[in-house]
């Protein structure tokens, strides 16, 4: 019996692994290009956030919020980054100038973040983002990743054509994946872990070598090299400095992104048929916030937990926190030792965003949950149809359609997400305070119902 819980931890542990490095490997490849990193500090970048990610997540589900949640890197930052990075030239700064200011920004939004965990004000903060909040929150973000996996499992890049293999085997192995996750047995719980290995060997056999991330024109020797001297170097995207747009860009956006927090949290409540008390919140708030800074200092999107990995544990069912914590000791041993990251960064993009793809799905039934706990009178509809339908509206309009907007608030305006999520806490808070529609007539907001634990698609 002891033996049998130990594989299912070490192949649940696995899975985390997998599904850890497929939502980080991804985001300080782009950054290290937006913002023009040598290769050397690329690789730099991806060993501590490794190491940073997986440390993050073991201490927030042993100390903080106790939920096996990813605490990764907050698609609401990353977004905003890339956007100001895009927009360096038409602001007049420089890359490094750029950087520099989002790190001031980006420091101060993690010290902001901790003492709002520090001095209880969280539990004000769940007050402002109640379940319209949430429940936008939760639609605009699975739409926006599955978006985002979808183009990545085709291996799109604008202005070429998909490859009809890399397209035909992505969607064999997001078939693959539906078929053992809506199976019986123990097998469902390790669908994911079978979709990255079949689809890893497929793409060996069928197509050609995926390229190893190992940091490019150098050689990986001189590569290694370099990542080695500046593993610890702090503030490799710029010098901090203070340029007030982009300044109160970064600061706004993190206190949205504090949104990431409590809809984790409540998502998580719900999925356990629990609810967390004040000190899960904050002390969630404080972790996050204190790895915010370290990113802010080592040159990562700063952190947050993961909504979507809601999705995650509802389609493999590792409710345990002890595969959770494995994966996450694993995760950070590939960080500690290069060699192991650089094998693991030979997996195909294509083939780990196929497997994502289908593994969010089931983030739109927490939305729904969320939904079927509020009055839909024609106020509330409007309140969460409005910010959704027009935070998916910016997700398909180009970055350049905004150029004529003033440079410190465009990359804002152009983030379907960040805007979505504002405009809900704008119509949540205005309705609230006049006592219609999903208020308690005294200002506070209805919360969502649990629904049973039979109905949330987790086999016991």
């Amino acid at each position: 019996m002891n033996r049998s819980t130990s594989v299912q931890t070490l192949l649940g542990g696995l899975q985390w692994l997998f599904f850890m490095f497929a939502n980080t490997v991804v985001v300080p490849l782009s950054i290290g290009v937006a913002f023009e990193l040598s290769d050397g500090e690329v690789a730099a970048a991806l060993q501590r956030a490794f190491i940073l990610t997986g440390a993050a997540s073991a201490l927030q589900a042993l100390f903080g919020h106790r939920y096996p949640l990813l605490e990764g890197h907050s698609g609401m930052w990353w977004g905003m980054l890339l956007g100001m990075a895009a927009s360096a030239p038409s602001l007049g700064l420089s890359l490094p100038e750029v950087g520099g200011a989002l790190s001031l920004g980006i420091l101060t939004s993690g010290i902001v973040t901790f003492l709002i965990g520090a001095t209880g004000f969280s539990h004000m903060l769940a007050r402002l983002f109640g379940p319209v909040v949430t429940c936008v929150y939760l639609f605009l973000l699975a739409l926006q990743l599955t978006l985002l996996f979808f183009k990545g499992m085709l291996d799109y890049t604008p202005g070429h054509p998909v490859s009809v293999q890399v397209m035909l085997l992505s969607l064999l192995v997001a078939v693959l994946v539906i078929v053992v996750q809506a199976g019986k047995g123990p097998i469902r719980n390790y669908a994911v872990l079978l979709g990255i290995a079949v689809g890893w060997i497929g793409y060996s056999l069928w197509l050609a070598s995926p390229v190893t991330v190992t940091g490019g024109s150098g050689g990986s020797d001189a590569g290694t090299g370099e990542a080695a001297s500046s593993f610890l170097s702090l503030f490799p995207w710029g010098t901090p400095h203070l340029s007030w747009g982009i300044f109160l860009t970064a600061v706004l956006t993190g206190l949205l992104n504090a949104s990431n927090n409590l809809a984790a949290i409540r998502g998580a409540d719900e999925l356990y048929g629990q609810k967390a008390g004040p000190g899960q919140f904050r002390r969630s708030f404080m972790l996050t916030g204190g790895f915010t800074v370290l990113g802010g200092a080592f040159g990562l999107v700063p952190y947050a937990p993961f909504t979507s990995t809601l999705g995650f544990l509802q389609t493999t069912g590792l409710l345990k926190r002890a595969p959770f914590l494995a994966g996450s000791a694993m995760f950070i041993v590939i960080g500690l030792v290069p060699p192991l990251g650089t094998h693991l960064s030979a997996m195909p993009l294509s083939v780990a965003q196929a497997v994502l793809f289908v593994a969010y799905w089931p983030l739109f039934g927490s939305a729904l949950r969320v939904a079927a706990g509020l009055p839909l009178t024609n106020g509330m509809v409007l309140r969460m149809a409005g910010p959704v339908i027009l935070g998916v509206s910016l997700m398909n309009i180009p970055a350049e359609a905004f150029l004529n907007l003033p440079p410190f608030i465009r990359p804002m305006v152009g983030n379907g997400l960040l805007m979505g999520v504002l405009v809900a806490v704008i119509a949540e808070n205005g309705f609230v305070r006049s006592g219609r529609d999903g208020s308690s007539g005294d200002g506070t907001p209805i919360r969502p119902k649990v629904t049973d634990k039979r109905n949330n698609g987790i086999s016991e």
